[in-house]
Order: C-alpha cells, then structure tokens, then sequence
C-alpha cells in the first residue's frame, strides 16, 4: 500500500461508517454502543462505538476534525506505521475506559481523533515525515493537545456535561486516545530503529 493509503483508508471507513450508523437511527445502534457493564458479551463495540454519534453537533463537529485529519494525511503522508498505530489505539482507547468506574458507556470519534492527532504529531517530531520545518509543526502540536488535556484534566473528570450540546463528555476517552497514540507511535518506532540496519 502506497503512503498514507492506510491512514486515508482509516479515514474513509471512519467518515462513512459514522454517517452510516446517524442514518440507521437511534433505536438500531443500541448494540454498537460500548457499555462498561457489557462489553465483554458485545466485544466488537471496542470499534463499533466510535461511530455512534448521539447528537447532530457531536458528528459534525467530529467529521470536520476528521476531516482535517484526512487534509494532513494527504499533505504530509505519514507511513504505515502510523496507520497500524492508528489502528491499533481504536479498540485499545476503548477498553481503557474501564479503569474509570464513572463512564458507564462512551460513543463517538473524539478519542480516536486525539489518538490520530498525536500520532500525527509524533511522526513529525520523529522525523518519519519529510516537511520543512516538520519537527517545530509537531512540537508545537504536541504542545497544543499537552495543554488541551492538562486543561479538562480527565483523570479528576473523566466524564463532564455539556450544557450547549446537551450530552455527556467522556474527557477519559481524549486522554485515552492521546496516550494510547503515543505509546504505540514510540513504540513502533523505537522497534523500526531497532530493525533497521546498522552502517558499517
């Protein structure tokens, strides 16, 4: 697969599995949706959740994040092992959520946008993307989602209401999503210099 063809294809089957699931309906996604209490007997909502959108802000808010998501892909073409990394913090951000007994269920792409978002972000930082400038731009995002999560400190308010969209805010889904991001992002890099041969 060509660079940034995985993660363009993550992009795609996110964008159009979410307006998928909006136009089936409430009533018929209720065994999409991960819930903290069931999940082990309905396992594939690991991924299924992350479709589900509970308001019309919510999905459009998340689409044109997604979106943006889908612009640096195709500017910066980040390789396949940040798609695989991509990938894998999907399920993994999901199951997470049960180290907090206050989230009961978790729907949307938030989480997995700040897990794309950092990924993104370390594969400037890292050099693994060719941009000029390309380590500054990474730091300088690192920075910006560092601040945003100090900001709503979701290891104290996992989960806060929002009184404009009416719904409940799962923050531990955005702190999830950024350190499951980083870890397999440096992961996956420290076992790429690892493999990679040695001069001389």
């Amino acid at each position: 697969m060509r660079r940034a063809g995985g993660w363009l294809l993550l992009c795609v089957a996110h964008g159009v599995a979410s307006m998928l699931v909006w136009w089936a309906g409430e009533h018929q996604v209720q065994g999409l949706i991960w819930q903290a209490d069931d999940w082990v007997r309905q396992p594939w909502t690991l991924w299924t959740s992350a479709w589900v959108h509970v308001s019309t802000p919510q999905l459009i808010a998340n689409q044109i994040a997604l979106g943006i998501l889908t612009g640096l892909a195709w500017l910066l073409r980040p390789d396949l092992r940040a798609a695989l990394a991509w990938f894998l913090a999907w399920p993994l951000l999901q199951l997470s959520l049960v180290l907090w007994p206050q989230v009961g269920y978790s729907v949307g792409l938030t989480g997995l946008l700040h897990a794309g978002a950092v990924i993104m972000a370390l594969q400037l930082v890292l050099g693994r993307i060719a941009a000029r400038k390309a380590r500054r731009w990474g730091l300088m995002l690192v920075a910006g989602l560092l601040i945003k999560l100090a900001m709503e400190q979701a290891w104290f308010y996992p989960v806060v209401w929002d009184a404009a969209g009416d719904r409940s805010v799962v923050q531990a889904a955005h702190l999830c999503g950024a350190a499951w991001g980083a870890l397999l992002t440096l992961l996956m890099d420290f076992r790429w210099r690892r493999r990679r041969p040695q001069p001389g």
